[in-house]
């Protein structure tokens, strides 16, 4: 096959360093300072020309500069690694910076070192939307801008980062699901808007202006790196109308139409055969060396010129990689594309870097000038980052309430497992060694766990001890950007490990779980010797206290699951590249997500238990909405008169008034425990009969604080537009009628929907 898969250091990965060596970095920061960058462009030398003026409308003074530029110059800012144009005192500029879960340095637009020897990691997102907490979200994201603006005016970063990732983690088996907010359309939606606004916090006229730009990807219908023989590069994803409107494209809508994300990357898949990308007020950026790809591996155009013609008419601004520097002046001398179509794309590029203020001058007369290094892992940014460690963690298995453990009856504690080496915050001062003293025995010398192992050290350390603490799971040995499991079990002995030390455990035994994606861990939820579990995700640089701090009940867990965790069999059954979210009887496939999948689960998406208890009561919602039709036509698929409307009616959301269908459910939630709890209220909507649409959706979410024995009362908004609306065969979004049920908790409440005719 023509084409090679772009080499390692050209992708775009997610950024897991080691906790321990985080923390000190962030130690190491506090109290330097650092010389600003030079101005990117308009120092004083340029500033009378028309596009360094501050006063002129920006798209102005972007018509302005593009006027200047010759084609070959041009060419030159297409790609990430954008050329200088010294004539007109612009400097090179690195597109490509990483922003996940803080500011990385996998791309090359950010380097760690000097005054900036790191920066403050957050939890991988999929636990951080474990936490179900949009406002934490945001805050993360503006704790990201400032370190990311800070690394800027001190000449170590760039100002656009290329996230969040916000795919629906469609697969339990996808490596890349842990960079994402998990399987439900609302919530990556809800995530993708709040991180976005958190990283960019537009600000001045009409909020024009950007601290930094970030960029949703990948688009769309990616969620397969490497599965037995099919890569991404190759990966032709045949998905219905119906999905994409419903499931895969609703994040990047919320993230471009509540977000106003500054940037779409396209995926390396096809969709139905067609190469991915998105058209909105900003820029579109290629994921690396994707227009190569699609080129070299896919054979998409039949010569570079024509790919590189195909992509700009496509509406793609950026290559992360060479191709378009390469094949665009011949694509042009050809006649294949306009030097028209050339500036269009320059003109949203372009746009962006004047709204972030890179053609203001000297960075730190700038509004965000003054960030620096003690913006950088600050005290209050760490504090940030185990609280959304706290936040995430979902307590699985709690028999007899072996946990919390108490410090004063648990002295001794077995550590065991070959993630508890992962850093040493999990043993020592910062972790477990708080609360007790530690027996370290890790059982499995490392993740894969093959061939001979320290397992009879672990046993006998768990025969000594108090209490027993299994620290197990996944790494990125087993998970990753272009790796994929094949199977959903824990690796190698792991299992076996977990069994043998349980049985042999004079106390209670605990697993905690480290893990993106979901493990089928049936034999220990069966097992009464383990007596908790706790999935963690990969938490970040705090982990080893967070993960602390709940076992020994410092902190009451909050955390629900934002995927399903499938046993092993749904792997063994369903292959990856089945695209389909809803279920096939007729050939046995069992769909996908808690929105249409109704085979057994080992946990069902938003499980999570507390040391507490919370009952839940609706203190009231509507018990009937009418649709007005916007004065055009009746409800679609119904008769002509509204009194006579067909059972299986649904009326077209642009029919709707959608402005006036906005409800609002109010629910009374009462901690009827003895201590006090965070708690994520998770309402859903089930549709009336007659419809594909899904049997059960998240509506909408908040988290609250209640205290012991207290009553909080959480109001809960619902667009009936967006979220009770399904979308049909064609992908148009349609809103049943007839009788919809509200569940939260054990509670339920059934409203109806009615369609009323123009005038009526």
């Amino acid at each position: 096959m023509a084409g090679s898969p772009p080499p390692p250091h050209r992708r775009n990965r997610s950024s897991l360093l080691l906790p321990v060596l985080l923390v000190l970095s962030c130690s190491a920061l506090l109290g330097q300072g650092a010389e600003a960058r030079p101005a990117f462009a308009c120092g004083k030398e340029f500033a009378h020309l028309p596009f360094c003026r501050r006063t002129m409308p920006v798209h102005n003074r972007v018509k302005d500069l593009i006027g200047r530029l010759t084609l070959q110059e041009k060419i030159r800012l297409l790609v990430n690694n954008a050329a200088g144009v010294p004539r007109l005192g612009i400097s090179g500029y690195e597109w490509w910076s990483e922003a996940l879960h803080g500011v990385s340095n996998v791309g090359p637009g950010t380097r760690f070192g000097g005054h900036f020897p790191g920066a403050t990691i957050f939890p991988q997102v999929i636990l951080t939307a474990a936490s179900f907490n949009a406002s934490l979200w945001e805050d993360i994201g503006k704790v990201v801008s400032d370190e990311g603006r800070a690394m800027y005016n001190g000449g170590q970063a760039g100002l656009t980062f290329w996230s969040p990732n916000v795919n629906i983690f469609r697969d339990p088996r996808w490596g890349r699901g842990q960079e994402t907010p998990g399987e439900d359309p609302l919530v990556a939606g809800r995530y993708a808007a709040s991180y976005v606004r958190g990283l960019q916090q537009p600000y001045g006229y009409e909020a024009n202006r950007l601290k930094v730009a970030a960029c949703c990807k990948h688009y769309t219908a990616y969620d397969l790196d490497n599965w037995k023989g099919a890569d991404r590069f190759h990966f032709n994803a045949r998905v219905t109308k119906q999905d994409l409107e419903d499931t895969f494209n609703v994040p990047f809508k919320r993230c471009v139409m509540e977000g106003k994300v500054a940037s779409v990357m396209c995926s390396y898949n096809q969709v139905d055969g067609v190469p991915t990308c998105w058209e909105l007020n900003g820029y579109i950026v290629s994921d690396c060396d994707s227009v190569g790809v699609f080129y070299n591996s896919q054979h998409y155009a039949s010569t570079p010129e024509d790919a590189a013609a195909d992509a700009i008419k496509a509406g793609l601004d950026l290559d992360c990689g060479p191709f378009l520097a390469q094949h665009t002046e011949g694509a042009v001398r050809k006649g294949k594309v306009q030097e028209l179509q050339v500036n269009y794309a320059l003109a949203n590029t372009l746009t962006v870097q004047m709204r972030l203020g890179m053609f203001d001058g000297e960075p730190s007369e700038q509004p965000f000038g003054k960030l620096g290094p003690s913006d950088v892992c600050s005290p209050a940014h760490q504090s940030l980052a185990l609280e959304a460690a706290l936040q995430g963690i979902v307590l699985l298995k709690n028999d007899r309430l072996a946990l919390p453990l108490s410090a004063s009856r648990f002295r001794t504690v077995a550590v065991v497992g070959p993630n508890s080496v992962a850093t040493a915050t999990m043993i020592g001062n910062y972790g477990i060694g708080r609360y007790a003293r530690t027996i370290h025995q890790p059982g499995c010398n490392n993740v894969p766990c093959a061939g001979n192992q320290p397992i009879d050290a672990a046993v006998t350390a768990a025969r000594e001890s108090d209490a027993t603490i299994l620290v197990m799971g996944l790494d990125q040995s087993q998970e990753a950007e272009m790796k994929d499991r094949e199977n959903l079990l824990l690796p190698g002995r792991q299992q076996e490990l977990v069994s043998k030390v349980a049985s042999a455990s004079r106390g209670p035994t605990v697993l905690v779980l480290m893990s993106g994606g979901p493990l089928d861990v049936t034999f220990a939820n069966n097992n009464p010797k383990v007596a908790a579990i706790l999935w963690v995700g990969y938490p970040g640089q705090a982990g080893g206290a967070a993960i602390a701090d709940v076992i020994f009940g410092a902190h009451n867990p909050g955390g629900k699951l934002p995927t399903t965790w499938y046993p092993e069999e749904f792997a063994a059954k369903v292959p990856m590249t089945d695209m389909a979210m809803r279920a096939d009887p007729a050939n046995g496939y069992p769909g996908r997500s808690y929105r249409f999948y109704r085979g057994p689960v080992v946990y069902p998406f938003g499980h999570g238990l507390s040391y507490t208890s919370f009952s839940h009561s609706i203190a009231h919602a509507p018990t009937a909405i009418s649709v007005n039709l916007a004065g055009r036509r009746g409800p679609a698929q119904a008769n002509s008169t509204t009194g006579r409307l067909l059972s299986a009616a649904a009326v077209r959301v642009t029919h709707a008034r959608c402005d006036e269908l906005a409800m609002d459910v109010l629910v009374d939630v009462e901690n009827t425990g003895d201590r006090d709890g965070a708690h994520a209220v998770l309402l859903f909507a089930s549709p009336p009969g007659g419809h594909r649409a899904p049997f059960r959706q998240l509506v909408a979410f908040e988290k609250l604080h209640v205290q012991a024995q207290s009553r909080a009362r959480v109001r809960l908004g619902i667009d009936v537009c967006k979220d009770l609306s399904f979308a049909d065969a064609n992908g148009i979004r349609r809103i049943p009628i007839g009788e919809h049920t509200l569940h939260i908790g054990d509670q339920k409440h059934t409203f109806s929907i009615h369609a009323a005719a123009p005038g009526l």
